[in-house]
């Protein structure tokens, strides 16, 4: 059901076009830097671009999931405030090139992804390990456990899908943590997608697996690309969990001033982002669901999905740019 509050009215100011045009930019702008192996450079133009573009909005912005703490990013760090001031007060979390090194290899799925959401609604994650586990729409809630075995899990996603988990496929980061994971998956009968990079639009695969062909996805990665993730799927429908995992005393004090009171809490797929929550994401490269940039002469074409949680809407926006033309 769609919430109708005051909160809602502060996001119908910047809702479809604005957001869009803020991934939009950030993704042309990598894009033309795909595959020439620079993975600093390609995250460097799309934070640039990205920045530009946020402070053309009239909002009162405040990062809280970016580039990292300021004394490592000079722009769209953490704390960092953007727009014009003249408009509602929002936390932000982005990514303005999800899979840098996907994107200077030219492979597939690298995006520009943005969130926006009501002062206090996203989590303010600090920048280590997430376990997760996620699952698109149309399962009863439940469904999947963070402290479940991945057996009875996918068990859970098979039954509840009709399948045999023979039929069902998890999406997993290729990684050596991984290695366990993946070999129990797969000592149940289930297939498994490994992806390189992008856990972002790894657990977004999800929310349409006719399309994708993933059910579920499984294992670790970075805690603020969870929270992105987590709001994604706050528009799309699906459930998700997520449990901080702390390598050192000095991380957990770390995250306890960013008001992590409880270092192994799991946390729900609203308890990561609540209220009303506004997505964005940009194709970079060509992917399971967004097509990525391209160059044709003198014009640019993007796609680009827009999703709101208080209404459920998820817009495809597929634009044409002029090069060198203001976007609009």
């Amino acid at each position: 059901m769609a919430e109708n509050n005051s909160e809602d009215l502060d996001l119908d100011r910047i809702l479809s076009i604005e957001i869009a045009r803020v991934t939009e930019r950030a993704a042309v702008a990598a894009a033309k830097l795909r595959g020439r192996g620079d993975e600093k450079a390609a995250d460097q133009v799309a934070v640039d671009a990205m920045r530009t573009e946020l402070n053309k909005l009239n909002i009162s912005g405040t990062i809280v999931i970016g580039e990292g703490e300021r004394d490592e990013a000079p722009m769209l760090y953490i704390g960092e405030e953007v727009g014009t001031k003249n408009g509602p007060e929002l936390d932000i979390a982005l990514d303005p090139l999800e899979g840098t090194t996907i994107c200077a290899k030219n492979m597939p799925n690298s995006l520009a992804v943005i969130a926006f959401a009501n002062k206090g609604k996203l989590l303010y994650a600090p920048d280590v390990y997430m376990d997760k586990i996620a699952i698109g729409p149309g399962y009863p809630e439940g469904t999947i456990s963070i402290d479940a075995t991945p057996a009875e899990n996918l068990a859970a996603v098979a039954k509840h899908k009709g399948v045999e988990i023979g039929q069902v496929c998890a999406c997993i980061l290729d990684r050596p943590r991984h290695a366990k994971l993946i070999a129990d998956v797969r000592a149940c009968g289930a297939a498994v997608r490994l992806i390189g990079d992008g856990d972002v639009a790894g657990v977004i695969y999800t929310t349409d697996s006719e399309e994708t062909g993933i059910d579920i996805y499984m294992g670790t990665g970075g805690a603020p690309e969870g929270v992105l993730a987590a709001a994604a799927l706050r528009c799309t429908g699906g459930q998700m969990q997520g449990r901080l995992l702390f390598k050192s005393q000095d991380q957990i004090d770390r995250a306890a001033t960013m008001g992590v009171s409880d270092p192994n809490k799991v946390y729900d797929l609203t308890e990561l982002a609540s209220g009303d929550v506004m997505f964005a994401a940009t194709g970079v490269t060509d992917g399971d669901m967004l097509q990525g940039v391209r160059f044709k002469g003198n014009a640019i074409s993007t796609h680009t999905f827009v999703m709101r949680s208080s209404t459920g809407t998820v817009r495809e926006i597929k634009a044409t740019h002029r090069e060198g033309q203001k976007f609009a």
